[in-house]
């Protein structure tokens, strides 16, 4: 009946059109321009057809639709607000269409349906289910919310407080979830599947299923009293407003909207969608998030590429069995990749297991996994004293204590008791990868793997290369960050690598406001309401002010023009105290532990006195908008500094590696994306008159004078 590149239709007995979604070029289907208008094409067809007696929407691929094609609607989302909401609501046309067509209709869910693909699904009269597929509305994450009728129809289907969780949660859903709130109409595994479908379609056409009166629940307003109404979405903003925080507006904004459309007709209910739809797309949250979204894009395509000369890594090592080896070796094992666990004492190698069971122990509280399948992967840790197996390691990951001299005699002991093609690995922070290289006879296989603590939380992993690794040692230890499902990040090698040579600028702004009279407390308030998950100080204590202390000397003697210590730091007079920070409960903060386990933060005197000793003039008030720009011009500075000199490829990678590496406000899309937002003129004007007295810290570099002077920006391309 209709043959598109992107869906065909045919006639099956009984009068039954199937609509089949199948991109002919592509792993998965999506919604772009051209699916989108071969939909009104197929449907107009159908709709022109005589004799159907009922719909069938299906895909050929193992997803259903994972939503939209958000490379090509991103850039629309640069036109004016108007054309935006004309487009949505023009769009919207399309799956109404599909919704009015003359008999019953059903979509078969066999895979992951998201954002526009469950909206595909939610215009047709039922829905059934694969037990292995995944339903949701993830649009929140990138800073929007459902615009192919979602806000509309779903609040219709499943009730309005089911359809704000759902919507301003973003969360993907499985099929025993979707049934319980009546999202679908039927769970049944996959190869009955097609086969319920069809039988839904014959109930409905006989008559045992009143399709129309469902259509009709649709179509018409939300049925809710008033006095329920303002109960439900009262509550429901006052909720999301403190949980998404005034960053993200996106949650809060669909809420208003099926508010707002609530007492409307589905046609009144997708205008009031569209042109909510279109005020929210032209945030600047929505504006980095999609970057964000592009840049991981990006950072996959690049896997890709890495993965084709990849060697496979069927069997791991990690030497070193503390925290970050235990780490380490549970991720790894979480993931598939068996892992030999090697340390020179009982104790770590204990203290190294505790960890990983720890883990999984958490993982079967949450029901993430039975007891069964966590001790499954226990058993793909092996710990050991010795060398033994390491003949069959694929890949060795050197995470013992950060020590130069330890490290190489390590590194260049299990150099001699691997093959030939293993790759070796080292987890340093700090240490130049060159510099433990130079003990190799196979520097080509050696490289950096710096993990982030801790381990199964941080999602980003820097590859370091050194002068010396190869193409193929790079690409290995990428694949294997991506099997453990981390973002692998590849960076040359300098002091500080990426992340922590951008992070100790953003470090010395603070140690040099606190020296100018700045109350702690306040820069970390200002901080996290700037978008930060914790301010500088309580970051200190995270970290650990002795290991912060230790990075950043090396980092002073690697810059020693900006990063050299001129003065005695607030951060110097912790560590002289031996106040370490939680790991040994006092830093600039005490901590204590809550009700919950947790550790509580608590301002104390003392902390103000020991500041007081590196305050020369004593203490001042400063404005929140000077403490931004003292902590936030050093860090994009040395962003720029590493993307000129090829530390890392692109901005996109930069602005990647802070946003998970460090934690930086995601809503201000990274640093580069920031000096974007905010102006290279600006920021160069302020460098150059009122904080030209700071010092190198805060001097642009030529190349971002030229590029203010002429109007560029990062993400101009």
């Amino acid at each position: 009946m209709y043959q598109g590149l992107s869906i065909q239709v045919r006639l099956l007995e009984g009068g039954i059109a199937e609509l089949c979604f199948d991109r002919k070029e592509d792993a998965i289907n999506k919604f772009d321009a051209r699916t989108i208008n071969e939909l009104r094409e197929a449907t107009a067809k159908i709709a022109a057809t005589p004799g159907i007696q009922g719909l069938l929407v299906t895909s050929a691929k193992e997803t259903f639709i994972v939503g939209a094609d958000i490379t090509e609607f991103g850039k629309n989302f640069s036109q004016p607000e108007e054309e935006i909401a004309k487009w949505a609501i023009e769009a919207n046309k399309i799956f109404s269409a599909v919704e009015d067509l003359p008999f019953p209709s059903v979509t078969a869910i066999n895979g992951l349906a998201l954002g526009g693909g469950f909206e595909m699904a939610l215009s047709t009269d039922y829905r059934v289910m694969s037990t292995k597929a995944q339903v949701g509305f993830p649009e929140v994450k990138l800073g929007i919310f459902p615009g192919f009728g979602g806000t509309v129809r779903f609040p219709r289907l499943v009730g309005a407080d089911n359809a704000i969780e759902w919507i301003a949660g973003g969360e993907q859903q499985k099929a025993d979830a979707a049934l319980k709130i009546h999202a679908v109409d039927a769970v049944v595994a996959p190869e009955k599947l097609r086969a319920a479908a069809l039988r839904i379609l014959e109930l409905a056409h006989r008559g045992a299923y009143d399709w129309q009166a469902r259509r009709a629940q649709k179509k018409g307003p939300l049925k809710l009293p008033p006095i329920e109404a303002t109960m439900v979405f009262e509550t429901a903003k006052g909720y999301i407003a403190g949980k998404a925080g005034k960053h993200f507006p996106a949650p809060l904004a669909a809420v208003g909207v099926i508010q707002k459309a609530a007492g409307k007709s589905r046609d009144e209910a997708l205008v009031i969608e569209g042109q909510g739809f279109a005020k929210i797309a032209k945030t600047q949250t929505a504006d980095c998030l999609i970057g964000l979204f592009l840049n991981d894009q990006l950072i996959k395509k690049k896997g890709k590429q890495y993965a084709k000369i990849a060697r496979p890594v069927k069997q791991a090592a990690v030497l070193g069995a503390g925290i970050m080896g235990g780490g380490i070796a549970y991720q790894s094992a979480l993931r598939g990749t068996p892992i030999i666990m090697k340390d020179i004492a009982d104790k770590q190698l204990d203290l190294g297991m505790s960890e990983a069971n720890k883990l999984l122990a958490k993982q079967v509280e949450r029901k993430k996994l039975t007891p069964e399948q966590a001790g499954a992967i226990l058993a793909k840790i092996r710990p050991t004293l010795n060398y033994g197996d390491f003949g069959h390691a694929d890949v060795v990951v050197e995470a013992v204590v950060e020590n130069p001299k330890i490290k190489k005699a390590v590194l260049a002991e299990v150099e001699g008791l691997v093959r030939p093609d293993t790759v070796i690995a080292s987890n340093t922070s700090s240490i130049s990868i060159d510099e433990l290289a130079s003990v190799l006879k196979r520097p080509e296989n050696f490289l950096g793997m710096h993990f982030f603590n801790p381990v199964h939380r941080m999602p980003l992993v820097e590859v370091i290369k050194g002068a010396k690794t190869s193409p193929e040692a790079v690409a290995t230890i990428v694949g294997y960050a991506s099997a453990m499902g981390k973002t692998p990040i590849v960076v040359n090698n300098c002091p500080g690598f990426l992340v922590n040579r951008i992070l100790f600028p953003y470090f010395g702004g603070w140690s040099a406001l606190l020296r100018d009279g700045a109350d702690f407390v306040k820069i970390d308030k200002v901080a996290e309401s700037f978008g930060w998950p914790m301010g500088p100080a309580y970051l200190q204590d995270v970290v650990g002010i002795d290991t912060s202390h230790h990075v950043g000397d090396v980092l002073a003697e690697g810059y020693p023009d900006r990063m050299g210590k001129d003065f005695k730091t607030a951060l110097d007079v912790m560590y002289e105290n031996q106040r370490y920070g939680q790991k040994n409960g006092i830093g600039f903060y005490k901590y204590e532990t809550d009700p919950k386990g947790k550790p509580k933060k608590i301002v104390t005197e003392d902390t103000y006195r020991l500041i007081a000793t590196v305050q020369p003039k004593g203490q001042k008030d400063f404005s929140e908008e000077e403490i931004i720009d003292r902590l936030m011009i050093p860090m994009v500075i040395e962003t720029a500094r590493c993307l000129e000199e090829k530390i890392v490829e692109t901005a996109n990678e930069a602005d990647m590696g802070l946003i998970l590496g460090i934690g930086f406000p995601p809503h201000l899309g990274g640093a580069l994306k920031y000096a974007d937002l905010v102006g290279l003129k600006n920021l160069v004007e302020k460098c150059a008159g009122k904080y030209a007295s700071l010092g190198k810290l805060y001097e642009p570099t030529a190349h971002m004078k030229e590029m203010a002077a002429k109007g560029e920006t990062y993400y101009s391309k």
